[in-house]
């Protein structure tokens, strides 16, 4: 089954149990032959929204057709949808269209419809990615670590904080000093929590090293792993973004590779991280 396949089969699971109570993201995960962590990541990479805020469009999307088209009563709707209290589905409806349940009813307002999603391959090669496929043996990295929720895009939000307090407190200067090990640079590691809480992730902001473990440091194994290393040429954050969307709306879907169970690196150089001529790679393991 093809990458594209994969996923559309999992986005076609979540549409068939979009009003089940216990609708599951691992579940659907497993549809594309992924983790949840890995899933999530990737919808969240090209959809620009996490799952479980397409989920909550979805419900609202088909819930204002019934207020619309039915005449059930607001409160069943309320309850049938899975919120517990009346003022709760007023509260989630208006968040979403701008109007309360009464006001979508008697037509006095515009709705917001989320539609569903159906992957599409786009057709692009004006621009084309620079990679390399390279093999390591595991090694080491130190440096700081935080849990991210991958739920309301708290991890969208939290690192690039965490980013600012370890520029500002002389940690990543402290970074590259320390890198004496296997990849050049400081590191951007994410990694999968499937096991413990597969809607989180730790972020890593650590460098490579050889030698005995830094004071005042945590320290993280990588996994020996195929990695596929790319190039990203410009200011942060827009062409790092750019470049992830571009691996898996483009290079994921024709190369024939899929992800392998290691953790997602993001490596900075030295340098002024805005200005145009900046460069950064994206190391994703592969198999």
């Amino acid at each position: 089954m093809s990458w594209i396949e994969s996923l559309q089969k999992a986005i076609d699971y979540i549409e068939e149990h979009l009003l089940d109570e216990d609708l599951s993201i691992q579940r659907a995960a497993e549809e594309a032959n992924s983790s949840a962590f890995h899933f999530q990541r990737t919808f969240a990479i090209l959809t620009d929204m996490p799952v479980g805020e397409y989920i909550r469009g979805r419900r609202l999307t088909i819930v204002a057709q019934e207020l619309t088209h039915t005449g059930c009563k607001i409160i069943d709707l309320a309850y049938k949808y899975g919120y517990d209290t009346p003022e709760a589905f007023t509260k989630a409806f208006r968040r979403q269209h701008g109007i309360t349940p009464t006001e979508a009813r008697n037509f006095s307002g515009k709705l917001k419809s989320y539609n569903r999603l159906v992957i599409q391959v786009s057709l692009k090669g004006a621009e084309p990615m620079q990679y390399s496929i390279v093999e390591k043996e595991a090694f080491k990295v130190a440096g700081v670590k935080r849990e991210f929720s991958l739920c309301n895009k708290e991890n969208l939000a939290g690192i690039p904080k965490m980013w600012d307090e370890v520029n500002s407190d002389g940690t990543g200067d402290r970074l590259f000093q320390l890198n004496n090990g296997e990849v050049k640079g400081v590191l951007g590691v994410c990694v999968d929590k499937r096991s413990t809480k597969p809607d989180s992730m730790d972020y890593w902001i650590a460098s490579s090293y050889k030698g005995d473990k830094p004071d005042g440091l945590e320290t993280l194994e990588i996994p020996a792993a195929k990695w596929a290393v790319f190039e990203v040429h410009g200011a942060m954050p827009n062409s790092i973004q750019n470049a992830w969307k571009k691996i898996f709306s483009e290079w994921f879907p024709s190369s024939g590779y899929e992800h392998a169970a290691a953790p997602e690196l993001e490596v900075y150089s030295a340098g002024n991280p805005f200005s145009p001529d900046y460069y950064s790679e994206i190391w994703i393991p592969v198999k």
